[in-house]
């Protein structure tokens, strides 16, 4: 069956993701909530078939339907952005609920088919074993491992709150002698003591968002403008992810369509402009280079310098 959305070559999940909610939208086949962006649809009366259960419950799982924006006739899939789904599964398999032989199936749309390159897949990505849409079910017979339980360098701080079962289950695997250091507590938001020994910041809680590693010495910092209106936060994280462009930390200024990333060196940064050379995201170019202040003072001194985030924000975009 012909694909009725074209991808083009070098597309990111971003993009993706991006039409087929646009498709869906223009064709009118999404159901409420409405506009079908940024979401996965519920299907109706879900709340009246379920029993919440708990991590000490003692279930087996043979079979589990998800939601996906996109997924692929080999079994990969793409949802929201997110991270939602992979989360779940990840913690159903903590907790022993599914295993290898649990099988896993999405439903969607035919539109939602399409030829996902797998390079955009990660290890924490789930994969389907079938898909089921108004026409057909397919089976993609997918050997790519699933998560094998949650990989906890990759979950963050603000993932922990939305999903307080998290830190039962952190707190459960720390017991058990696992490694559950955290996606932020790996970021490079170091201090130096007075004898030159390094220590967390803020006993590695997530810095408000009116700080900047910028404030510390070293530190190199790049400026994305032109962020389409509709961007979210969570979707510039997913993209930079998909271009190993990480940043150490992330301030976000949506309302003026502009963000700046922080990096632990200028080496860092420069792999970063290199990776996010020629960034778009359907045909919407996002101007990326180092911060207009940042690059004054590697023009002066040769090095980062020290420069409050409030510096470059009174700049705003035209200064840039």
């Amino acid at each position: 069956m012909e694909a009725e959305i074209r991808l083009r070559a070098g597309c990111s999940k971003w993009d993706i993701r991006q039409k087929v909610w646009d498709y869906m939208e223009h064709n009118n086949l999404a159901d409420f909530p409405r506009p079908v962006h940024h979401r996965i649809p519920n299907f109706k009366g879900v709340k009246d078939f379920s029993v919440p259960l708990g991590l000490d419950s003692a279930v087996r799982v043979d079979l589990v339907v998800v939601g996906s924006v996109a997924v692929s006739e080999k079994g990969w899939r793409i949802g929201k952005g997110e991270g939602f789904a992979d989360m779940e599964y990840a913690m159903m398999v903590a907790m022993g609920a599914v295993t290898e032989q649990t099988v896993v199936v999405t439903v969607v749309h035919d539109c939602q088919v399409l030829d996902i390159p797998e390079s955009l897949l990660d290890d924490h990505d789930l994969t389907v074993d079938y898909i089921v849409t108004p026409t057909r079910v397919l089976t993609t017979n997918c050997t790519r491992p699933k998560p094998q339980g949650i990989i906890w360098s990759k979950v963050s701080r603000e993932m922990m709150s939305t999903i307080p079962i998290l830190r039962k289950l952190r707190d459960s695997e720390r017991r058990a002698g696992r490694d559950v250091t955290l996606k932020t507590e790996e970021d490079p938001l170091r201090q130096r003591t007075a004898t030159g020994s390094t220590r967390p910041a803020h006993n590695c809680q997530t810095p408000p968002i009116t700080e900047s590693l910028a404030e510390q010495k070293g530190v190199t910092t790049v400026y994305i403008g032109n962020i389409p209106p509709t961007m979210r936060v969570s979707e510039l994280k997913s993209l930079l992810r998909e271009r190993g462009a990480s940043p150490g930390h992330l301030t976000w200024q949506g309302p003026q369509h502009r963000a700046f990333l922080d990096y632990s060196d200028g080496c860092q940064a420069q792999l970063a402009l290199r990776s996010l050379e020629g960034l778009s995201v359907e045909g919407h170019a996002m101007r990326v280079e180092l911060a207009r202040m940042q690059r004054q003072r590697l023009n002066e001194h040769g090095d980062c310098g020290d420069k409050k985030r409030g510096d470059y924000a009174r700049h705003g975009d035209a200064g840039q």
